[in-house]
Parts: C-alpha cells; structure tokens; sequence
C-alpha cells in the first residue's frame, strides 16, 4: 500500500486521528498539508514527522474549517507548497453534547454544526474544484462517526452533523465520478483520542465495552484504513460507508453470563 507521490490535506492533523493519520501518509511517501485551527500543534506534528526519518514531507497550515474562505486557502497552501492535491481528509471536528431540552442553540447546535458538517462540506467542494482544475483524480475521505446512523445520549447535534457528512459523501461521489474523483466517509467508534481519554477510567472502560475486541480502537488503525482509502488499491470503493467501529453497531450490550432461555 502506496501513497508515493501523492499530495494529501489533512484537517485536524494536530491531534487524534489526525496526527496519525499524517504520519501513516508520510511513511507511505504521500507528502502531508497538517491543517488544524491551532497552528502551534500543526507544527509539532510537521516536527514530528521530520525527526521521524521523513524531512520535507509535512508543512503547516492554521485554519478554521467552518470558514469557507480559510479551507480554499488550505488547499491554495498545499498546492503552492507541494504543487497539487490528490487527497483530502476531512477529519476536523469538534464533541460534546448536552439534553435536547437543555440546548441553547449558540452554544449547543451552531458551533458544532458549523464545524463537524459546513466544515466538511467547505472541505469536499474545496478538494473537488482544485481537481477538476489539475484535470486529475481526486479523493476525498470524510470522517463521520457511528453517531451518524443511530441516535445516542446526549449527541443530537452532533449525529446529525455525522449523519450528514454521510448523505454528502453519497452525493458528492454521485457528481463527481465522472472527473474521477472518489469519496469516502468512515464511521469510527469509541477511538483513543484526546477528547476520551480526558474522561475517568470508569467511562472509558464503559466505552471499551462497547466494542467486540473490549478495547479503544487507537487512532493509528484508523489511519490504516484511511491510507488504503487514500491509496490506489482501494479504487473500487467509492460513495460508501466504511465503518471502522470495532463492531461497536452490530451489538447493543454485553449480557456476561446468558440467562437461561
């Protein structure tokens, strides 16, 4: 699985699946744009990579993906530095969740909205335009999550912004198959990142207990799965959904020990 001279963005390439996900482009020979709204964590991650043997293969972009105008900037800086775009990772986002009735919508619903879905949307049309302006083919991944096909405590907004990026997805890979450009969204489950790990031992064990393997899935094997998106070898792929949950929707509890039938 190859990435060799391919040029991708990554959005929240500062932390989490993100910063994985540059690194395992970067072993791969892709060279990486690390898009995050925190500059400063962007950079760490462009040291990063060039202490890791790979010099040259990362550079820095500070943006805000719920702005439209930054993310064509983004993809601008990554074309001006690395001389075109084949790949785009629409990863940023942002969590949190509070009872509907509860929700004041400045606080509750448009700042996640903005983020987690225009964010997203500003990402594929962004992609989308610089490749049918190289007159090449393009990919673009998209992170959902398994909260966008089934409601949850405490996500209203934030399924609906996930159950969104998935309809995108669909129909961006709908238009834009006939420039070759592919489209995929990825559903992750309860993954290691900064955002879970802040919580207490209890509810992360909780959340381990939702997937088949008893365990948080890290972010690195969700940066396996987003390389071979990313790559040639998974050409056939387009306009689907890959879940990369752990199982987490194909059950709703583990009982322990079965009652007796």
């Amino acid at each position: 699985m190859t990435l060799n001279g391919k040029v991708a963005l990554i959005t929240g390439g500062g932390s989490g699946i993100g910063r994985a996900t540059v690194h395992r482009f970067a072993r791969a020979g892709a060279k990486v744009a690390v898009a995050d709204i925190d500059r400063a964590s962007a950079q760490d991650v462009v040291a990063e990579v060039d202490a890791g043997g790979h010099a040259g293969a990362a550079t820095a972009v500070e943006v805000d993906v719920s702005d439209f105008s930054q993310v064509e900037a983004a993809v601008q800086r990554t074309v001006d530095v690395f001389g075109r775009l084949d790949v785009i990772f629409n990863n940023a986002g942002i969590a949190g969740g509070k009872a509907l009735l509860d929700h004041d919508p400045a606080v509750d619903y448009e700042p996640m909205i903005r983020v987690d879905q225009h964010g997203v949307y500003y990402g594929i049309l962004a992609a989308a335009r610089q490749f049918v302006r190289q007159q090449t083919p393009g990919v673009i991944v998209s992170t959902s999550s398994i909260y966008g096909e089934q409601a949850a405590e405490l996500a209203f907004t934030y399924s609906a912004a996930k159950a969104a990026v998935i309809s995108f997805t669909r129909s961006a890979a709908y238009e834009l198959a006939q420039y070759g450009i592919r489209c995929v969204a990825i559903t992750p489950g309860r993954v290691g990142t900064p955002i879970i790990n802040q919580f207490s031992d209890e509810l992360r064990s909780t959340f381990a207990a939702e997937q088949l393997r008893n365990k948080l899935t890290e972010p690195e094997e969700i940066a396996d799965v987003v390389t071979f998106l990313a790559s040639e070898e998974s050409r056939v792929i387009n306009g689907t959904v890959v879940h990369v949950d752990d199982g987490y929707s194909v059950f709703k509890q583990r009982l322990g020990a079965l009652p007796a039938f």
